[in-house]
């Protein structure tokens, strides 16, 4: 499935890739050092995808939905947990008997969203939304997750305009990190 369309289709597509990385992770044992670099494939996609939900996805949740704010509260509140899961995360080696339970705990985390947003709060954007308006926003979220960052930084802003403005800069720092590491690459 390739990247492209509204930015229901762009979502949808990510959270394929993520689903990918986590069947991966499950069809290897405990302690196999590629869970490891699946766990961080996994989370390079999803914190640049959060970053591209909470910059365009949700400030339009508000604009055109009723309850709006609570959506996208409720939305950004599960990004929380899970990117402070996955700041624990980073810290764990695979053979860490902590990677096991905080990777389980992030996969029921993320699989849940994941549900919500797709049974619940895409429905419901794209009966409110112009087709127009939806493209508009593929396109944004698309260069957002060119820049965003790739690494978990839970205290950092998750709404506009302060999250616009710091994601660019963290993300280029993350990504000299990566670089430099390797991290996210098969050795």
């Amino acid at each position: 499935m390739g990247h492209g369309g509204d930015v229901i289709d762009e979502l949808v597509t990510d959270h394929r890739e993520v689903e990918e990385f986590f069947g991966r992770i499950e069809a290897l044992p405990s302690g196999d050092k590629d869970r490891k670099l699946y766990a961080d494939q996994a989370t390079i996609e999803l914190v640049r995808h959060s970053v591209a939900e909470e910059a365009y996805l949700y400030p339009a949740v508000r604009e055109h939905l009723a309850n709006g704010d609570a959506l996208a509260d409720k939305e950004t509140d599960d990004h929380s947990r899970a990117e402070q899961m996955m700041k624990d995360l980073e810290a764990c080696d695979a053979d860490d008997p902590e990677f096991d339970r905080i990777i389980g705990m992030l996969m029921t985390e993320i699989r849940s969203h994941i549900a919500d947003e797709e049974q619940n709060l895409f429905p419901k954007l794209r009966a409110a939304c112009p087709e127009n308006t939806l493209n508009d926003l593929g396109d944004k979220v698309r260069q957002a997750k060119k820049l965003a960052p790739t690494r978990p930084h839970p205290s950092a802003p998750d709404k506009p305009p302060a999250n616009k403005l710091l994601a660019p800069g963290v993300g280029l720092i993350d990504r000299l990190r990566d670089a430099l590491t390797g991290r996210g690459k098969k050795d």
